[in-house]
């Protein structure tokens, strides 16, 4: 579908996207018969009952047949599914429960409440690398957490092989507030106005290089706060615009769905579906999910650049230059885009948390700040440095 706003401008202005058009997008129904393998249908979200189906896997043939199925309700149908009971045993989640809790205690006498993207801090407890810190403490545990092959199967659906795992375990508390409707990684963690600086063709190829995931560790009925969705609004391609809208997010609310979960369900969805936690209403429940975010093999770059080393390099040089005239700010801004990094992920987000904003400064941002201020060749390396050292797992 093409949609008004590119072809006039090939870019995407919060001001000009179009309420009405969302609005019969996200008014669609999955119908049974684009979704011939789920077990059932709940508000617009296929269901598939992985004790039923999991022999399918084990099929080549009929495992190709079931991936096309999951990549085309990502990308063009209701853009959300569940694996019920993804975890036929859930004893390894228990395990896996114990362990956060121990890391959640840990890091909370150490650093206190952390930042976080979506959500107050303080509001919610959160691990930030649970992937790397539940290998490091319990590598059995992580062998039998991370083994799932209908987890894998997800990721290679939308990624294909060679996806790179990442998680985050999160857990909200009875009275825990909802969260503000978004959409995720990459552009959803950038502002509005970042974000229509990307043109509409990178709106369209970011979701493609991502997958938003969660393990449920403890049942959830729909009070303790389940995330909140809008089936096939992720088809809506100003929508990295148009969530911070208050008319887009109010009819977000009016239109939104949640289903309940199991222990040992996972929920996957295009990180550019419009989603929210939940409130968390009961009085008991402590509900702890770990959020999978998941990346392409091919988000990378072909070599191996120090930009730290370019950076610190190339600074005094600058700075001379600009003081000498001898740089535009045209100019200016294309030697830094080629020199730092432009992007603040990945990162270590224990020791580098998203305060103040959903991302830390980048390097390229600092780079400019840096010569706006003065600032001294030598203090300039030694805050690259800094930067640098809270970046490393």
């Amino acid at each position: 579908m093409k949609d008004r706003v590119e072809l006039e401008s090939g870019y995407y202005a919060p001001g000009a996207c179009d309420l009405q058009a969302f609005l019969e997008i996200v008014q669609r129904k999955t119908r049974a018969a684009d979704v011939p393998q789920a077990t059932d249908i709940q508000k617009n979200v296929p269901i598939y009952d992985m004790k039923a189906i999991r022999g399918v896997l084990d099929s080549s043939d009929e495992r190709s047949v079931l991936l096309q199925e999951w990549a085309n309700i990502l990308l063009t149908g209701p853009g959300v599914l569940v694996l019920a009971g993804a975890y036929q045993q859930t004893d390894v989640l228990d395990q896996a429960t114990e362990i956060y809790e121990a890391i959640i205690a840990e890091e909370k006498q150490a650093n206190g409440a952390g930042g976080d993207h979506f959500a107050t801090a303080g509001a919610n407890d959160r691990i930030w690398n649970s992937l790397q810190k539940l290998c490091d403490r319990a590598p059995e545990v992580y062998l039998d957490y991370f083994s799932n092959a209908s987890v894998a199967a997800v990721c290679e659906a939308w990624l294909g092989p060679g996806f790179q795992m990442t998680a985050q375990v999160n857990v909200v508390y009875p009275g825990g507030a909802a969260q503000e409707a978004h959409r995720d990684y990459h552009l959803g963690f950038l502002t509005a106005g970042q974000a229509a600086s990307y043109p509409a063709h990178v709106h369209m190829l970011s979701p493609v290089l991502t997958l938003q995931g969660g393990i449920a560790h403890c049942d959830m009925p729909v009070e303790s706060g389940p995330t909140k969705l809008l089936p096939f609004s992720q088809t809506y391609r100003p929508g990295y615009t148009a969530f911070r809208r208050e008319d887009f997010r109010a009819c977000f609310e009016e239109h939104c769905v949640q289903v309940p979960l199991s222990k040992g369900d996972a929920i996957f969805f295009n990180p550019a579906l419009f989603h929210a936690a939940g409130e968390n209403r009961t009085k008991d429940i402590h509900r702890m999910a770990n959020l999978l975010q998941i990346s392409s093999a091919f988000g990378r770059a072909m070599e191996t650049v120090d930009r730290s080393a370019m950076c610190k390099r190339l600074y005094p040089m600058i700075a001379a230059a600009l003081s000498e005239g001898r740089l535009s700010e045209d100019e200016l801004a294309a030697v830094i885009a080629c020199t730092a990094e432009g992007y603040a992920f990945p990162t270590n987000l224990d020791s580098d948390p998203p305060i103040g904003g959903l991302a830390p400064e980048t390097q390229a941002a600092f780079f400019a700040r840096a010569l706006k201020e003065g600032m001294d060749a030598e203090s300039f390396a030694h805050r690259i440095d800094a930067m640098d050292a809270k970046r490393q797992a």
